[in-house]
């Protein structure tokens, strides 16, 4: 077969169709216990344990990392290492899921023997109905039967695609019964840039003393020497402690012509974006960008500025 440039995108798209067939198929024949185990899970005192091996295994991993930042206590056993002594670590008031495509993965006999020992209930998904780990589960998660997109039917691909996303499915349903917020997400997320973007622009912003103001009837050679002198290449006009308008480069270049023949509340833009200091980071960069502005300030409930950030100061602490 010759892999011409328009071969290899038929056969990505491909790919992508398959699996999303798959996706929706799964998504219009959920397995009749969902609801019952996310309730289960719910109830229970202690983690969700999730085990498997190989491409499941990693799914697994995945399925585990995302239940655990959003509220759902979870860890993943390595189906192998669990003979060899991670057994304890699945207690009473554990539920556990097992994850394989086949339901006959020899490394998790163990597991399935020492579940049923202490009456841990678990699940499993797979999309062996008929498997013996689908029997034995108080909750059987059947993926719908789909072949795999590989070319020769066998790495797995649409199976682990769907494993995915039931996970997924498994992690956002107990969100929604947690009502877990963002706050709680800050919680779990304090680093990288999503940690960033989870803090309240207070704690990025430039205070009052720094922010650049001038009055209405001020001239605009005081102007200029006041955006200056603050570094922001902006102005806040401020009029009895309210903010009134910004003067940006924007406004500067819009008056270039006339701009020492008039006041500073000639040249401003009027009724600017303003944000109060509790809103996220996250929200103050969608502000800037969907507007297209550079500097944002920040007001009280009376309209008085009391800080001011450029989208400088968010790309240095790592927001953007």
């Amino acid at each position: 077969m010759e892999f011409t440039k328009n071969k290899i995108i038929e056969i990505a798209k491909d790919v992508i169709e398959v699996e999303s067939n798959a996706l929706k198929n799964l998504s219009e024949n959920l397995p009749s216990c969902f609801e019952k185990f996310i309730n289960s899970v719910y109830n229970c005192s202690g983690r969700l344990v999730i085990s498997g091996i190989g491409k499941s295994g990693h799914i697994a991993k995945k399925i585990s990392a995302t239940l655990a930042s959003t509220g759902t206590p979870s860890y993943f056993i390595h189906a192998a290492e669990a003979s060899h002594g991670d057994l304890g670590m699945i207690m009473e008031g554990d539920i556990c899921i097992l994850i394989s495509n086949s339901g006959e993965t020899i490394e998790l006999k163990d597991i399935l023997n020492h579940l049923k020992r202490f009456s841990i209930p678990f699940a499993v998904i797979s999309s062996n109905p008929e498997s013996t780990l689908m029997k034995s589960a108080n909750f059987p998660l059947n993926l719908p039967s789909q072949p795999e997109v590989c070319p020769i039917g066998m790495a797995p691909t649409t199976s682990t695609t769907m494993m995915l996303a039931l996970g997924d499915a498994i992690a956002v349903s107990l969100m929604h019964k947690r009502n877990f917020d963002v706050n709680q997400f800050k919680v779990f997320h304090p680093g990288g840039k999503l940690g960033t973007q989870m803090l309240k622009i207070k704690d990025l912003m430039h205070g009052k003393n720094k922010i650049p103001t001038v009055t209405p009837e001020m001239t605009m050679q005081e102007a200029l020497l006041k955006m200056t002198s603050k570094g922001f290449g902006y102005a806040v006009v401020v009029k009895e402690n309210k903010v009134k308008g910004v003067i940006s480069d924007g406004d500067l270049r819009r008056h270039i012509n006339q701009l020492f023949d008039k006041k500073a509340g000639q040249i401003a833009t009027k009724n600017p974006i303003t944000v109060k200091e509790d809103i996220f980071v996250a929200e103050a960069i969608k502000i800037m960008n969907d507007n297209k502005i550079g500097v944002l300030v920040i007001t009280n409930n009376k309209n008085e500025p009391i800080g001011i950030t450029h989208i400088q100061d968010l790309l240095k602490a790592g927001a953007v």
